[in-house]
């Protein structure tokens, strides 16, 4: 049983982490943006993934040193043991966590999940903290998204009319 379990906490984890990380927020304005461009599969849902994931990386470098230094170091080198780790390495994640979510998501989530509201950031359990984060990022993704696609729009808006004025049909593709 410890295994099954085991197995399926593995096959959990990358996508935990995506969701803990900016890679759905960078992952959606790209393709927002490549939709804004009127290229649907050019560059393909891989380069996207595949950049998303780098820069994910990178904006996450700092919180991954940290949970290096304070949790996985440690636990390989056996000064603390693995429940430590786990507390320790969660410590840096959530810090990046709440210092990217909004205060309204968090009070969201702890409605939906019938809990007082926390009386301080560290208060707040992950449980709910993950879900309100990713609404967060969702919604920054979304802004940041039309904010781009916006001059896309006034752009076609214009050439659609001045061709109309000009007698010249759009034809569809």
């Amino acid at each position: 049983m410890l295994l099954l379990i085991a197995v399926t906490l593995l096959s959990v984890a990358p996508a935990l982490l995506l969701m803990m990380s900016s890679f759905t927020k960078i992952f959606v304005v790209l393709a927002l943006t490549r939709n804004a461009l009127s290229t649907p599969m050019i560059p393909p849902n891989q380069v996207l993934a595949g950049l998303a994931l780098f820069l994910s990386m990178f904006i996450m470098a700092p919180v991954l040193t940290e949970i290096n230094e304070v949790a996985i170091g440690p636990y390989t080198d056996g000064s603390i043991d693995f429940q430590e780790a786990l507390d320790a390495g969660a410590e840096p994640l959530r810090g990046f966590m709440v210092a990217f979510t909004r205060e309204e998501d968090i009070a969201l989530m702890h409605r939906a999940a019938d809990i007082d509201n926390p009386t301080s950031p560290e208060a707040v359990p992950l449980t709910t903290l993950v879900p309100a984060f990713m609404l967060s990022e969702l919604r920054a993704a979304f802004i940041i998204g039309f904010v781009i696609f916006i001059p896309f729009l006034i752009i076609d808006l214009v050439v659609a009319s001045a061709l109309m004025s000009m007698g010249m049909m759009m034809l569809p593709r």
